[in-house]
């Protein structure tokens, strides 16, 4: 049987709308800071959580990355069980699951037992990219032929879908096979991707979708609003859900975020260039290192996957974006070298957007 899916052209109009409100989650990556361990990027992770709960942000999701010396978040699914238990206003979730590292069926497994302990409260987004280089991609396959092929994603995401609503079809060689346990309730489903392939398949299922402008800034407006013009109805989302994620940095002015914002900004310059993917540096390692030759050219560039600044200049580039996407809702990953720092930034950004107002004040 060949999966129906066909090409989607990504023609969109150029028309910006802006949001009524604007809702803000967090994205979670766990980063390591130089001279800090992995095992205290996640006792990070928890104290962020439970802040952002407080704060008001809609949802908090943990990303996959594997053998990284700058990030510790390697089982999304372990800590969303953590951090679930942690809070209780925000959706938690994976941004998200490398899903042809495993089985669908086993993904499905997974997510329904967390959503069994949490009910209505748990999202499951998935994604095809590594989360790691090659060698250790060999080392997830463990031998097995390699299903990371994307032929065969689109399958793999109708499986995960179908076990997690029991609506396997009597063909396919699961069927009869139970992703237990069987709830009420099941998790949200999102594809996240930084390219058009990721939208067009969220489209032809009628799945949310988020577009990852913290690794492509290029033309994500575009798929994004393709993605919403092109969507097709289903059974479980009868309009489209867009959103995006973005590096955010939010300091008390443009000038301290800034500063603060070139230790993420050398990290990524150094995996893109090196391959280094070492921990966060220093503001003061960064500085240095922003002097090196080609630098110049490099973190301008980089800094175009960011929103970058005080609160009303964060507020203005955000709200910029979202009306480019056509969305109501915004992912920010903040790293920086200071966890001091990077709580700031979610409070200051929960400040910007009102976000607690819209939450009555907690027994």
């Amino acid at each position: 049987m060949r999966f129906p899916l066909k090409a989607i052209t990504l023609l969109a109009r150029p028309v910006a709308v802006m949001p009524s409100a604007l809702r803000l989650s967090v994205l979670d990556q766990s980063p390591i800071r130089k001279g800090g361990t992995a095992a205290g990027a996640v006792r990070e992770t928890l104290e962020l959580a439970q802040l952002c709960d407080r704060l008001g942000f809609t949802r908090y999701w943990l990303a996959e990355h594997h053998s990284s010396e700058a990030l510790a978040g390697s089982t999304p699914e372990v800590l969303i069980t953590r951090i679930a238990g942690l809070t209780s206003r925000m959706r938690i979730g994976s941004g998200g699951v490398m899903l042809p590292h495993y089985s669908a069926y086993k993904v499905a497994e997974n997510f329904r037992m967390i959503e069994t302990l949490f009910p209505g409260r748990i999202d499951l987004g998935i994604g095809r990219a590594p989360g790691s280089d090659q060698r250790t991609m060999r080392i997830l396959a463990d031998g097995k032929p390699n299903w990371s092929s994307a032929d065969n994603y689109p399958y793999q995401v109708r499986d995960l879908v179908s076990w997690l609503h029991d609506a396997l079809p009597p063909k396919h060689e699961g069927f009869g096979v139970t992703a237990q346990p069987v709830g009420e309730t099941a998790p949200d489903v999102w594809l996240l991707g930084s390219s058009d392939d990721s939208a067009a398949l969220a489209a032809h299922f009628g799945l949310p979708f988020c577009f990852a402008h913290f690794i492509n800034p290029d033309g994500g407006d575009r798929v994004t609003r393709a993605y919403s013009e092109h969507f097709k109805p289903s059974s479980l989302h009868a309009r489209p859900l867009p959103m995006m994620a973005i590096s955010v940095l939010c300091a008390e002015t443009d000038e301290e975020a800034d500063l603060l914002a070139k230790s993420r900004e050398v990290w990524a310059m150094r995996l893109r260039t090196r391959g280094e993917a070492g921990p966060v540096p220093s503001v003061e390692e960064a500085l240095q290192a922003a002097k090196e030759p080609g630098a110049e050219r490099i973190l301008p560039a980089l800094r175009r996957r960011s929103v970058v600044g005080s609160p009303k200049t964060v507020r203005a580039g955000l709200e910029m974006h979202a009306g480019a996407y056509r969305i109501d809702e915004i992912m920010a990953v903040t790293i920086c070298f200071d966890f001091e720092k990077r709580k700031r930034s979610y409070e200051l950004l929960a400040e910007a957007f009102g976000l607690a107002s819209h939450f009555p004040p907690q027994a």
